[in-house]
């Protein structure tokens, strides 16, 4: 009996421990793509150009020559 308790305080430790160190896992998005950063990168711009107002230039009168 003493040893089937020892054996569970050493599970339930490792298990504690588990949480209490960072992850090592990297998730799949985290490795850069070049074909989907330059996507985002067309995407992003005609965005930015989209927002930018278009200014016409203003048609100014000339003087009359007397």
């Amino acid at each position: 009996m003493k040893r089937t308790g020892l054996v569970l305080l050493a599970i339930a430790v490792l298990a504690g421990w588990a949480h209490l160190t960072p992850a090592q896992a990297v998730p799949p998005t985290v490795t850069p793509s070049p074909g989907y950063d330059a996507r985002l990168q067309e995407q992003r711009a005609a965005a930015r150009a989209a927002t930018t107002p278009v200014v016409k230039p203003r048609r100014v009168k000339k003087p009359r020559a007397h």
